[in-house]
Parts: structure tokens; sequence; C-alpha cells
């Protein structure tokens, strides 16, 4: 029967965070604030970085890179969210359904691997300033960033596949969007392989990036130990410091929900996460890198000036 319903299924039925008609007009207004932000924000990053010739370097084409990661996840998610907060029916068609899956899969995991990279580039800024720039040339930038996107969506293509071959036996998620966990609560059979597969996929895009950035800072932290000025340390522990705190808002955040004990209470800490993720840590990046750091904030003054000029 299962098999059966899966065929003519034609859409599922997302519950999202509220029923109550009150609070979703109140998360409505919340959240377009959080997206617009979230979408302006990343935008500016990525205007600054191409505008401004001192951010051509190694750090910032990873996180323009980053902050383009960010923009697609949040509009793989939110619109949808914001659309169904309110509408009395939240209903997604099962292709639409599929593809968000997918496409937040492959963007989130891309980001992990981008986060591990980025600790790499941190690592030989830090530990080999004097081969910095012929270390992290062009070609290996461009590498690194393709095969963490490469990565996110293969490992997002074999979950999704595997999450969708069940048989369901109905079409109510009880999530704010189609999420890995959330899909499988609906199978009609034993879902060990998929929980398994889950694990296994978890450990590849979290805990490799998460051991590269852990080398990373070991090697970073023992390096700064050993500078003897006071000011050097500042200066190398400043050019880390946003990365490390981004790193620590995003990996901590995903362990908990993937990899975390899972409890009678489980989906509502997941619905939670998944939306500290999807809406908060994006929002959160681009003002991370932008505040704590001197040089996107001289980039943004001479901009603000040239304009300022023109007119």
């Amino acid at each position: 029967m299962g098999r059966e319903n899966q065929t003519w299924m034609s859409e599922f039925i997302l519950l999202g965070l509220s029923s109550c008609w009150e609070t979703q007009v109140s998360l409505f207004v919340l959240f377009l604030a959080m997206y617009l932000v979230t979408v302006l924000g990343n935008f500016l990053i990525l205007l600054l970085i191409r505008l401004d010739n001192r951010l051509n370097t190694p750090m910032y084409f990873f996180l323009s890179v980053l902050s383009f990661v960010d923009i697609c996840y949040t509009n793989s998610t939110v619109p949808q969210m914001l659309v169904h907060f309110l509408s009395a029916r939240k209903s997604i068609p099962f292709p639409s359904c599929v593809l968000q899956l997918y496409a937040s899969l492959a963007l989130g995991g891309s980001e992990f691997f981008l986060l591990g990279a980025m600790a790499y580039d941190r690592y030989v800024a830090v530990c080999h300033p004097l081969h910095y720039t012929v270390t992290m040339h062009g070609g290996l930038c461009l590498g690194l960033a393709a095969g963490c996107l490469v990565a996110g969506f293969i490992n997002s293509l074999m979950e999704t596949i595997i999450t969708f071959r069940l048989p369901l036996c109905h079409n109510v998620i009880n999530h704010f969007t189609c999420e890995t966990l959330a899909v499988l609560r609906l199978a009609c059979v034993d879902i060990s392989f998929n929980m398994v597969m889950v694990a296994i996929s978890g450990f590849l895009v979290l805990m490799v990036p998460c051991s590269l950035v852990l080398f990373s800072y070991g090697r970073i932290v023992f390096t700064i130990l050993r500078i003897r000025s006071t000011q050097g340390c500042r200066k190398a522990f400043g050019t880390c410091a946003s990365h490390l705190a981004v790193v620590c808002m995003c990996f901590g955040a995903t362990i908990f929900t993937y990899l975390g004990p899972r409890s009678a209470s489980s989906v509502e800490e997941e619905k939670m996460v998944a939306l500290f993720y999807a809406v908060v840590a994006p929002m959160l990046n681009p003002l991370i890198y932008s505040l704590r750091n001197k040089d996107v904030m001289a980039a943004f003054w001479k901009v603000l000036e040239k304009f300022g000029a023109k007119e």
C-alpha cells in the first residue's frame, strides 16, 4: 500500500511552526525582516569584494562564495515559509518538496566544506605567511571552491534518492520545510538503513570539515603562542576570529540536530535548530564578517564616499 500511495501522492502538507493565526502573522513580520537583512547583507558582501581591489584575496574569494551559498540556501526555504505563514493550507507539490530537500542539503553541505577550506586558508596565512600567495594561488582557490560545491551536491543527491524511494504512509510533514528526518517519519517501513545513511552522511559532511578546522586552528594557536609580540598575536588572532565565530555557530547547531541523542522533544528541537540554521545563521554571517573586519568596513565607507561624490 505504501508504494502505491507514493505513486499518486501529489503534494505534502507542512504543519509549520504554529497553528495560531496571530503567532503566524508575528512570525511573518519577524522572518521577513530577517530575510531581507540576510539577502541584502550577503549581497553587500559580494558587491564590496567585487568593487574593492584590496579584497581580491583568497580569504575574501571564499567569503564571496560563502555569501552566494547563503543567499541560495535562504531562498530555497524562507520564501515558501513566509507564504505559508499567511496561508490557510500549507501545501507543497511533491516535485517541489524533492527539489527543496535536495537544494537545502546540497547548499548546507557545501557550506560546511567551504568553512573547512576557509580554515585551511587561515592556517596557511598565519602559519606560512611568506608562502601564502604562492600556496593559495587562484587555481587552488577555484579548485577548492568547486570541490566543496561538488561534494555537497553529490552527497545531497544520494541522500535525496534514498529518502524518497521509501513508501510513505501519509503526506503530513511535521516541519516548516521538506527536511530529511521529517520526511523519513512518513515512511511505512523500517528506516534503520536510512538512519545509518543519514549518520554516515552527517559524519562526512560535518566531521570531515570539522576535523580540518580543528587541525588548522590547532596549528594556528600553536603558532600564535610562539609570537612574542602582543600586537602580532592580536593581528594573527584577528584574521581568524570572524571565521572561528561562524564555524562554532554553524557546526554546533547542525551537529546538535543530526548527531545528537534523539528524545521525545527532538522534533520541536529539530525545528528550532533548522530555523536557526536556515534564517539566523545566514543573516549573522555577513554581520560577523563585516563588523569585525576592518578591511570590509573600509571598503564599505569607500563605496559610500564614491556614490556620495557622484551625487
